[in-house]
Formats: structure tokens, C-alpha cells, sequence
């Protein structure tokens, strides 16, 4: 019998709105990178991450409903992939923050 949490990352795809909301964010995060990288030598390496992790989510949305073991692998790994972003954060700032 699957948990609760290995129902919600191996279900269907919702599609929808969904799709649109995480490409929009994925767009607007690699905007943001774009900006402050490209534009005004900056280091956002943050932005592209989640950029990353958003556009895994939306794919993994868009797919048929008969795809739900890939789109739970692809859920999965933007799941890690943010948590990664996370950690890196918390436990080493100037990684994700650069030096100061």
C-alpha cells in the first residue's frame, strides 16, 4: 500500500493551470538570472536554480495522465533539486550568496 506522500509525487498530472503557473515562474526566475547575471555581473546562481526546478515541475504536469511514474521522477528531482538549493543556503551561504 503507497503512503500519502508517494500518492501525491506518483499521481496523475494535473495539467491546466498548473502547467502555465510553473513555466511562468521558471520564466520569471530565468529572467531575474538573466538580469542580474548577464546584465550587472552579479551572482544569482539561485535564480537558475529554481528556474530549473519550476520548469522539471511544469514539464512533469504536462505530461499524459498514463506518464505518472515520470512525472513523479520529475517531481522528485525538482523536489531535490529546491531542497539542495536550500541546504546550500542554510549550511553554505557563500556558495549561493558569493563572496562578500
Amino acid at each position: 500500500m503507497p503512503s500519502k506522500t508517494e500518492g501525491v509525487v506518483f499521481s496523475e498530472p494535473s495539467g491546466g493551470l498548473n502547467v502555465f503557473a510553473m513555466f511562468a515562474g521558471s520564466l520569471a526566475m530565468l529572467s531575474i538570472y538573466v538580469y542580474f547575471d548577464i546584465i550587472h555581473d552579479g551572482s544569482s546562481v539561485s535564480s537558475l536554480i529554481m528556474s530549473v526546478g519550476f520548469a522539471l515541475s511544469g514539464f512533469a504536469e504536462s505530461l499524459p495522465t498514463e506518464r505518472q511514474r515520470m512525472a513523479g521522477g520529475l517531481r522528485l528531482t525538482a523536489i531535490l533539486l529546491l531542497l539542495g538549493l536550500i541546504s546550500l543556503t542554510i549550511f553554505a551561504p557563500e556558495v549561493i550568496l558569493g563572496p562578500r
